[in-house]
């Protein structure tokens, strides 16, 4: 089940936080209903296994990026690495367009979330349209569930400024970038 390998994931990369144990959680605890709600919703997405995990990381370290959120990128390089992306893929996510790092759908993935994240949200339909062609409807509303997540969820860290807590050191990780100009 893949649930309990995500689970696992979790433990693991949390586990290696060396600093700034207690930011987030210090943050929503000033507001319980805010911290339930969040934990909600992050259990919704753990739980919810139509679409394969690694798509799940690959969009949203992207959107961690395109966000520059430095907490978002330390525990989402780390769990990208405990998703089974190779070091390459984590680095190359700047220039998905070219690296042959990506399958068709993992660079659809990666379009996606890109989309998704700039401002205004460009070319979605038809990159919508393209992941239809590899992916359920199901699988397509976990995939934009997740991006959008991970743009609330970058933007409130930073909001907050909620820093890395070391969960990457000593691995490959995605750095923040520029949004592509479409």
């Amino acid at each position: 089940m893949r649930v309990i390998g995500r689970i696992r994931g979790y433990a693991t990369v949390v586990r290696r936080a060396r600093r700034h144990r207690g930011d987030l959680v210090g943050w929503l605890g000033r507001r319980p209903q805010i911290g339930v709600a969040t934990a909600g919703y992050e259990t919704a997405l753990l739980f919810s296994n139509k679409l394969d995990p690694r798509l799940k990381e690959l969009a949203e370290l992207k959107t961690a990026g395109l966000v520059a959120c430095q907490f978002c990128l330390d525990i989402g390089s780390a769990l990208a690495h405990t998703s089974g992306l190779s070091e390459r893929q984590i680095t190359d996510l700047p220039r998905y367009r070219t690296s042959d790092a990506y399958s068709e759908l993992e660079k659809l993935v990666i379009a996606f979330a890109e989309a998704m994240t700039v401002t205004p949200a460009v070319d979605i339909d038809e990159l919508r349209a393209g992941l239809l062609t590899h992916l359920t409807k199901a699988q397509l509303t976990e995939l934009a569930a997740t991006i959008a997540w991970e743009n609330q969820r970058a933007r409130l860290n930073q909001g907050l400024g909620v820093q890395p807590t070391g969960m990457a050191d000593g691995l490959a990780c995605a750095m923040p970038e520029r949004p592509h100009s479409s």
